[in-house]
């Protein structure tokens, strides 16, 4: 019976560890208007915030082409679509989106995202990470080997990468890349053109709640009371 007591005792200093969404961008209105060419850049589950890098954007259909994995309706789905992308053998890896989200409370990060080519844009993603907001560092090359497709649920697990966890200068980067071993960008189809569009829906950060760490004050009280509780065991022995 002591024995049951102190593991019930135990595991109530430890919080369950739950997998969870910690941000999500659905690009949709904030309040359903039935336009997919309008749409909002403020996450739709927690919080965060999202940039351009040297490209142009709009909102378009996350429907055309098969669609994202966003469940929305067929009128308010929204994409956030980029254009402008750099000129053919230039401007490597620099090109794209980037998403700062602070991971305070979670590890073993995990990203997901739904990404439409079109037949001009650049074949090649290139996921980055950074621990500090400001350096990044290429992690996952994505082939989008197909024009006017949804490539669905890109998954780049960074549960390996400890310093994601728990931090609040964590941010990622998808950008265009030239294809592997060359200078030059490759088309998803027919011919690369700066005017190619990416489009991107659902992008989704998730991970799992880390546990808490007890307070000194609660240890204290956990070992004293363990004490009492083997002392009364010793006694009644």
């Amino acid at each position: 019976m002591f024995k049951q007591v102190i593991l019930v005792l135990a595991l109530s200093l430890a919080a369950e560890a739950n997998a969870a969404n910690v941000t999500q961008w659905n690009f949709n209105s904030v309040i359903a208007d039935t336009n997919t060419a309008t749409g909002s850049i403020t996450p739709s589950l927690g919080s965060g915030s999202l940039s351009a890098l040297n490209v142009t954007t709009s909102f378009a259909s996350g429907t055309a082409n098969g669609g994202s994995s966003d469940p929305a309706g067929l009128v308010d789905n929204s994409g956030f679509q980029t254009t402008g992308y750099a000129a053919q053998g230039t401007q490597n890896k620099l090109s794209g989106v980037q998403f700062n989200v602070s991971t305070l409370g979670f590890e073993d990060i995990v990203i997901n995202y739904d990404l439409r080519h079109s037949n001009t844009s650049s074949r090649y993603e290139q996921f980055q990470y950074s621990l500090d907001g400001t350096s990044f560092i290429d992690f996952a090359l994505f082939d989008g080997n197909a024009g006017d497709t949804w490539f669905k649920n890109r998954t780049v697990d960074l549960s390996s990468i400890t310093g994601a966890d728990n931090n609040s200068s964590f941010a990622f980067r998808v950008v265009s890349a030239f294809a592997p071993s060359t200078s030059q960008y490759a088309a998803s189809s027919t011919a690369y053109a700066t005017t190619g569009t990416w489009r991107f829906d659902y992008v989704t950060v998730s991970g799992t709640a880390t546990a808490p760490v007890p307070e000194p004050e609660t240890y204290a009280m956990f070992l004293a009371g363990l004490g009492l509780m083997g002392f009364a065991s010793r006694r009644k022995q």
